[in-house]
Parts: structure tokens; sequence; C-alpha cells
């Protein structure tokens, strides 16, 4: 099983120190990746819901505080040396295409071939206003811009003609390191998501608390694998060309907690027998990757969380 690190961009990780720590801490324990949310603008009145709570309410909204994810990946390139870096994800409509294809590409180059392009359409209406960027319009705009990136990524003489990327008559370079293109993952768990996947991805990534189709057991997440197989071979694709990563949106945790209907142990909690029994029961299903919120009271108490991780459970798993 491949573990991943998943930072927020508040709390104990908004500080230069906080990120160098957790990622040099991350690298020792032996996870695979690190990965870094993305906000541009959090507006003063929010009104659009959270899909990944109760109540819609999201965590940043009073505060506000949030770095630019791929500065934040840029600069992790530089003091990691084997972590890969997943934009977590990467909210593809916030920011204009050609301009992303160029940072994504150097944020590859510069970290020598480990950037991971986590992908979504987004879901907060205001932000996208603030923009100026497509709200209505943005599944469109997402596979429109993914579609743009490959052809500037790959093709001598690029060009694209769309309704949201235009451009023809162009030199792009330098390409990503990885070839043909840092590889895609496709967040999220509604139809769309499903079908951007198989169409454009590279591997599947749903959160493990959607409040429309929670996937927070193995059995839940195994059911869904298999509709996103029968999709793929529907669509002519290889099922088994579909990785799965599946992000755990609450800290794994030492106490043993309940899943919001009660019905089991929430994933990745409780003793670190446990989790390691959680990691086997979720690659059975076809699972490949695993994103792990972070969790503690502290930065301190944090990087004790990865290191013991790291001993008690990646070295079982």
């Amino acid at each position: 099983m491949d573990f991943g690190v998943s930072t927020l961009s508040r709390g104990v990780f908004v500080t230069r120190e906080a990120y160098l720590e957790t990622a040099k801490a991350a690298e020792r324990a032996g996870f695979g990746f690190m990965a870094v949310n993305d906000h541009v603008i959090v507006p003063a009145s929010l009104g659009s819901a959270y899909p990944y709570t109760q109540g819609g309410q999201w965590a940043a909204a009073e505060h506000g505080h949030c770095f630019d994810q791929l500065a934040t990946l840029g600069f992790l390139s530089g003091c990691t040396s084997r972590l890969r870096l997943l934009s977590s994800i990467m909210v593809v409509p916030h920011r204009p295409a050609i301009q992303t294809a160029k940072m994504l590409a150097t944020i590859d180059v510069l970290s020598g071939g480990r950037l991971i392009l986590g992908v979504g359409s987004g879901w907060m209406k205001e932000e996208f206003g603030l923009l100026g960027a497509p709200f209505e319009d943005r599944g469109r705009a997402t596979d429109e811009y993914i579609e743009a990136f490959k052809e500037l990524w790959t093709k001598d003489r690029p060009a694209y003609s769309g309704r949201h990327v235009n451009f023809a008559d162009v030199i792009f370079a330098p390409k990503p390191v990885q070839k043909p293109y840092p590889p895609i993952w496709v967040g999220g768990e509604s139809p769309a998501a499903l079908r951007r996947t198989i169409k454009l991805g590279d591997c599947w990534y749903p959160g493990n608390n959607s409040q429309t189709k929670p996937l927070d057991t193995p059995a839940r997440l195994g059911a869904a694998i298999a509709h996103l197989h029968g999709k793929a071979e529907a669509a002519g694709r290889d099922p088994a060309s579909v990785d799965v990563c599946l992000l755990i949106q609450n800290p794994f945790d030492w106490t043993a907690q309940k899943i919001a209907d009660g019905s089991a142990r929430r994933l990745f909690t409780g003793s670190s027998a446990d989790m390691a029994a959680d990691a086997a029961a979720l690659e059975a299903v076809g699972v490949r990757h695993v994103a792990m919120r972070l969790g503690g009271s502290s930065l301190q108490e944090a990087l004790e969380h990865i290191d013991r991780f790291g001993r008690e459970v990646i070295g079982r798993a």
C-alpha cells in the first residue's frame, strides 16, 4: 500500500517551518507522497455548501487562510528528494489553462518528475465568481483544460480549440519529465467524476466522507470500484488501467471512532493493528494508494503521529 500525508493550508500547516518539518518527517517515515489542498481566495460571505461535512460547513470559512497550492508544491519540490507531490485537488478552472500547464510542468521538471496532478471541478460558487472562472460550465471547462494540458505537454506544435481554451502556433517548453505527462488523479464521487476518470484520468481519487455517497467502509468502496470498472468496460477502457486512491478525510487516530451511521469503526482509527488491517482490506478491493489526513493539536504532535504511523502501520502494511 502506498500512503500519503494529506495537508491542509490552515491549522498547524500554515507556516514555512510546519511544511518543512512535515515533509521531512513523511520522508523518514516511509510515506510515498504528500498532498496539498487548493483554495485561492475565501469570500467573506459564503453560501455554498461544502460537500464533505454534515450541514455543509467549511472549516476555513472563518479565517480564510490559504497558501497557493502550486506555489506550495514548488516549495516542497525543493525541500524533498523522494516524496511525490500531489495537488489534492487542484480546482482546474481557477487558473488560466496555459499558465497552469506551465506551472505544473515547471514543478515536475524541478522536482525531478515527482508531480501527481489531482484534479476536480470545484464546489464554491463564490470563489469562482471572485476569480472570474466559469462556475456553471465548470465541468466542461475542467475537461477542456485537462485536454489542453495534455496537448501542451506532448506535442511539438500544440493547438487546441474549445469553448474555454484556444491556442495554436505556440512552442511549449520544457515538457514535463514524466512521460507522456504526470499522472492525473480525478477527485470526486459524482457520475461526472467517474466519466472524467475514465475519459481523461489515470486514477480515481474519491473522498471517504461524501455526504451524497459515503465510501467509509471497504465494502462500500469495493462496490463503487466495481461500478467504475463496469463504466470503464462500457466505454472501451481496460478497468485494470484505472488506479484508485482513497482520501481519508478524518485524521488518523489511535482512538477508535465510529462512522456516521454507527455501523462500523472509522477507517484508520483504533490500534495500529486495526489500521494495518484497514490497509489490507482496502487493498483487497482494489485500492493502491491512501491519502491520510493529518491531525494533532500541535505541530509536534502531528510529527509524532507521522513517525508512529510509519513505524507501526506502514512497516506492516
